[in-house]
């Protein structure tokens, strides 16, 4: 895992070595992170409640066929809606559909969140996905500190509450398991290309277990000096984005380039045609 450090503005350096001007990492972001534990089962009797405020139990999503799954808070003030919209970026460019080829689940580890609010999630991230077949494969689930904590155990996706900020300090990323329920893949960060995607679901599917993975984590926490809030990983999430931007929008000019040379090579060539 990487570590955040920020350079103190204003500050003078003493004689003799410079000064690194880190800030310590608080107690809440050392304890979050995610654990690679590839085969390993998920806990299926785990109790639940789905958006409709249905009881269920993990059991009910697995048998025959693979789930994705992403562990979030729905109330999280940004990194928890970055992966989200990162699954719906990956699984609308995935030739395979929610619910026919592949389960989705949506859980919140903060056991104080309802299925109301599940239920609201839900609907906003299956209109921004545009695929009207995905709303009986996606689900968004809430359930007790118990379940929670033994879930999050199982799969090693580390959280921790910051009572001062009043917010969850955690990583990103989402995991693939087989239909039996054993941990398959990770994919870390807020970006899941469909190819990446595809190829854990179908390797899944057929119960084979991925290599460990080695990326940037990115964290999800404040910090200001001024207000005493700890921010990891925000200046770095808008930097993708800038990245992110400027290639697809250099991508298109080069497209529409293109499109445009074409177009000039086939008109001359028709006129050459109509003079002859």
């Amino acid at each position: 895992m990487a570590s955040a450090s920020f350079a103190v503005a204003g500050t003078r350096s003493a004689p003799g070595p410079a000064p690194t001007h880190e800030l310590p990492r608080p107690e809440a972001l050392n304890r979050a992170g995610f654990d690679q534990k590839l085969d390993a089962q998920i806990p299926l009797d785990l109790p639940f409640r789905d958006e409709r405020g249905q009881a269920v139990k993990l059991g009910d999503y697995f048998g025959d066929k693979p789930v994705l799954l992403n562990l979030a808070y729905f109330n999280c003030p940004m990194l928890c809606t970055l992966v989200i919209n990162g699954v719906v970026d990956a699984v609308r460019e995935v030739a395979l559909v929610p619910g026919r080829d592949f389960e989705i689940l949506t859980i919140s580890f903060d056991a104080r969140e309802g299925h109301e609010l599940a239920a609201a999630k839900k609907a906003n991230y299956l209109k921004d996905l545009g695929r009207p077949d995905a709303d009986k494969g996606w689900h968004f689930l809430t359930g007790d500190e118990a379940s929670i904590r033994a879930l999050t155990e199982a799969v090693g996706f580390r959280y921790a509450w910051d009572e001062k900020s009043q917010e969850f300090a955690h990583a990103s990323g989402i995991m693939v398991a087989t239909p039996g329920g054993r941990l398959s893949h990770y994919l870390y960060g807020v970006v899941y290309p469909p190819r990446d995607v595809r190829l854990a679901l179908v390797e899944a599917s057929a119960g084979r277990i991925g290599s460990p993975v080695d990326q940037l984590m990115l964290f999800c926490f404040h910090y200001d000096p001024v207000a005493g809030k700890f921010s990891a990983g925000v200046m770095t999430l808008v930097r993708l984005g800038c990245l992110a931007t400027i290639a697809a929008t250099a991508g298109f000019l080069l497209i529409m380039f293109r499109r445009e040379m074409r177009a000039r090579r086939t008109g001359k060539a028709d006129a050459r045609m109509v003079q002859a």
